[in-house]
C-alpha cells in the first residue's frame, strides 16, 4: 500500500518515527508521501525522504498558514520542488472552516501553488474544506491557463465536488473519516469513485481510522481504512492494496524516477 499523505514530523511521530516506519512496514505500506504545510518545516520533511528509500515529500504552504506566508510564490515553490524527492506541491488550497487566515489571501496563495504545479508537472495536493465553489472555480480557471495533475487530499466534499475533481482529471483520496459512523455521504461517494482515480491516506498524526479513532494516527493504519474502503466497494483488500499504489506512483510520477 501507499499511504498518500501524512505528516511524520508532527507531534506524535516524530519522537518516534523509527518505530512508526517500522509498524508502517510490517503493515504493508511501501510508499510514504510526507506533507509540508508551512515553510519552516521543508528541510526537515525533505530530510526524511533523503534518509528514508520509501518515503518522498511535498512543499507548500497550507491555507491556514497563508497569512504568515505572502513570500512563498511560484518561484520560491518552484525552485525547492527541483529536489530529487519533492514529488509534489502542497498541501495548499481553501480552507472557509476555520479562517485561520483572510480568504483573499488562501485564494492568492492557492493560485501561486496551482501555477508551481503547472510549471514543475508535480501534482498539487489540494485541501478544501467548506470552500468548494471557490475551489472548483479556480481550479477550473487555472487549468484553462495549462493543464496540471493533483489530488484532492482527505476528500469530505459533496458528490458533486468529487464529479468536477473528476472532470478536471484529479485523483481522489480517502482518509480514515471513510470508517467513521457518521461519514454516510462519503461512503457513498468513495463507493462509486472510479478505481483508477482513487488513492489512500492517514494524514497521520490525525484522523486514525476505526478499530483506532481517537488515538494517534500513523501511517500503518492506512492498512485498516483500506480494508473497509474494500469491503464498502466489494472489492478484496489486496486488489484495491495495489490498485491505489499504483495509482499513487502513476500520479506522482516522480517517484519512479
Amino acid at each position: 500500500m501507499a499511504d498518500s499523505h501524512c505528516h511524520l514530523i508532527y507531534k506524535g511521530l516524530g519522537e518516534q518515527q523509527p518505530e512508526v516506519l517500522a509498524r508502517a512496514r510490517g503493515a504493508g505500506v511501501v510508499a510514504m508521501l510526507n506533507i509540508s504545510t508551512r515553510e519552516s518545516e521543508w528541510d526537515a520533511v525533505v530530510g526524511v525522504a533523503e534518509r528514508e528509500a520509501d518515503v518522498w515529500a511535498s512543499v507548500g504552504i497550507h491555507p491556514h498558514e497563508a497569512d504568515t506566508h505572502a513570500h512563498v510564490d511560484t518561484a520560491k515553490l518552484v525552485e525547492r520542488a527541483a529536489h530529487p524527492r519533492v514529488v509534489g506541491i502542497g498541501e495548499s488550497g481553501l480552507d472557509y472552516y476555520y479562517d485561520h487566515s483572510d480568504r483573499d489571501r488562501q485564494r492568492a496563495s492557492f493560485r501561486a501553488h496551482l501555477a508551481a504545479s503547472r510549471e514543475t508537472g508535480l501534482p498539487i495536493i489540494v485541501h478544501t474544506r467548506d470552500a468548494e465553489a471557490d475551489t472548483a472555480e479556480i481550479l477550473r480557471d487555472e487549468m484553462g491557463k495549462g493543464a496540471f495533475p493533483g489530488v484532492i487530499h482527505c476528500f469530505t466534499a459533496s458528490d458533486g465536488f468529487a464529479d468536477i475533481a473528476l472532470e478536471l482529471g484529479f485523483y481522489i483520496s480517502i482518509s480514515g473519516i471513510v470508517t467513521f459512523k457518521n461519514a454516510l455521504a462519503l461512503q457513498e461517494t468513495a463507493a462509486r469513485l472510479p478505481l483508477d482515480r482513487l488513492l489512500i491516506e492517514t494524514d497521520a498524526p490525525f484522523l486514525a481510522p476505526v478499530p483506532h479513532r481517537g488515538k494517534t494516527g500513523e501511517p500503518a493504519f492506512v492498512a485498516d481504512t483500506c480494508r473497509f474502503l474494500a469491503k464498502l466497494r466489494g472489492q478484496e483488500p489486496e486488489e484495491l492494496a495495489e490498485a491505489t499504489r499504483r495509482n499513487f506512483h502513476t500520479l506522482f510520477a516522480k517517484t519512479l524516477a
